[in-house]
């Protein structure tokens, strides 16, 4: 394969990775939620809980992502399997 076939399938293996982190972290958090602090909240908080849940399922996959990315990039020499996804700056 191809520098340029080896950089898409890493881009769609990265957004699939990220879409199922944003899953498990949301699916996680809302467990929590339903186990431990539905008791102390009432059932009203419901409607402003959800998107505080969204919005720290999307910082917490946010955050394994780029570590995983750091991880990724120490052990995988990338300017030898895949090609930059930006291309350098022109010289005029």
């Amino acid at each position: 394969m191809s520098k340029k076939t080896n950089t898409l399938f890493l881009i769609l293996a990265g957004t699939v990775f990220n879409i199922l982190l944003i899953m498990l972290c949301g699916f996680f958090f809302l467990l929590i939620y339903s186990k431990l602090l539905y008791s102390f909240l009432p059932e009203s908080s419901a409607a402003w809980i959800m998107p505080i849940i969204f919005v720290a399922s999307i910082v917490v996959s946010f955050l394994v992502y780029r570590f995983a990315v750091k991880i990724l990039m120490k052990k995988v020499n990338m300017e030898k399997y895949f090609d930059p996804i930006f291309g350098g700056r022109r010289k005029n």
